[in-house]
C-alpha cells in the first residue's frame, strides 16, 4: 500500500493510496486506488468511542453486503503506512454529481430508496449529499460511514424524499432476511459483535425490527435535527 497523499476536505486523516498485489511476483502486478482511513488519524468525538470509526466503516460494508444491495464500496481492515485502519475501493466519480444533482433522476430512485433504508438501520449521523457518489455507469455508491451504529438515535440525512411512502416489497424482504442474520451464532451477527458494542448491536436490531413493522419510510422527527450540516 503506497500513500499518494491526503484527500481534501476530510475531518479525519484520509489518504488516497495505491494497493498492489505482489503475491504472485507478476512483472505487471494488479493495482487499484483505495481510500485509507487510519485509526490514529480519527478526530475524537464525544459520542463515539475513540478508535472505532474505522470499525464502523467496515461494519457498514458488511451490512450492505448482507442486504445484497452493495451500496458501500468493498472495504477491509488493514495495517497501512500509518497503522491500522479501513481501506475502501476508490470510486471514480464526477465531483459535481451528488445527491442534490441526481435525486430526481428516475434511474436512481431504487438505489436511493435502498440508501435511505440503509441509513435508517445503520443510524447514519452524516449522510451528506456529497456522500452519495454516481460513477460513470450511473451506479450510486454510499461512502463515509464512520459515525454510524450509535446506540442513541443520531440519524441525520439529506434523503427524506421517500418519507411516508411504503417500502417496496422486495426491499422489505431484504430487511427481513438481514434480520435473520444478526443473531448470535450467525456469521454477520458474530462479526458485528466484534466491531460494535452489544448495546449498539441491540439498538441496530431494534431499528431493523421497527422498520420491518412500520413497512413505510418514516417521517423526520420535527423536534430533532435530522439533516447534517453542511448538507453537501
Amino acid at each position: 500500500m503506497q500513500s499518494l497523499g491526503l484527500m481534501p476536505w476530510g475531518s479525519n486523516y484520509t489518504f488516497l493510496v495505491q494497493v498492489t498485489d505482489v503475491s504472485d511476483h507478476d512483472p505487471e502486478p494488479a493495482s487499484l486506488l483505495a481510500i485509507y482511513k487510519p485509526r490514529r488519524g480519527e478526530v475524537p468525538l464525544w459520542d463515539f468511542p475513540n478508535g472505532t470509526l474505522c470499525l464502523r466503516e467496515f461494519a457498514a460494508y458488511l451490512v450492505s453486503e448482507a442486504l445484497g444491495w452493495h451500496l458501500v464500496p468493498p472495504t477491509v481492515l488493514r495495517n497501512g503506512p500509518h497503522g491500522f485502519g479501513s481501506v475502501q475501493l476508490f470510486i471514480e466519480s464526477d465531483a459535481d454529481q451528488h445527491f442534490f444533482n441526481f435525486r430526481n433522476d428516475a434511474s436512481c430512485c431504487e438505489q436511493l430508496q435502498r440508501m435511505a433504508l440503509f441509513d435508517l438501520v445503520t443510524n447514519n449521523a452524516d449522510r451528506k449529499s456529497g456522500h452519495c457518489l454516481r460513477d460513470k455507469h450511473g451506479r450510486v455508491w454510499a461512502i463515509d460511514h464512520g459515525i454510524t451504529f450509535n446506540a442513541d438515535y443520531k440519524l441525520r440525512t439529506v434523503i427524506w424524499d421517500f418519507a411516508g411512502q411504503p417500502i417496496p416489497p422486495e426491499m422489505l424482504a431484504d430487511l427481513k432476511r438481514l434480520r435473520a442474520q444478526v443473531n448470535p451464532g450467525q456469521p454477520l451477527g458474530d462479526a458485528l459483535r466484534k466491531l460494535l458494542t452489544e448495546e449498539e448491536v441491540q439498538a441496530f436490531i431494534k431499528r431493523l425490527d421497527g422498520l420491518i413493522k412500520l413497512k413505510h419510510f418514516p417521517n423526520p422527527n420535527r423536534h430533532d435535527r435530522h439533516i447534517p450540516w453542511p448538507p453537501v
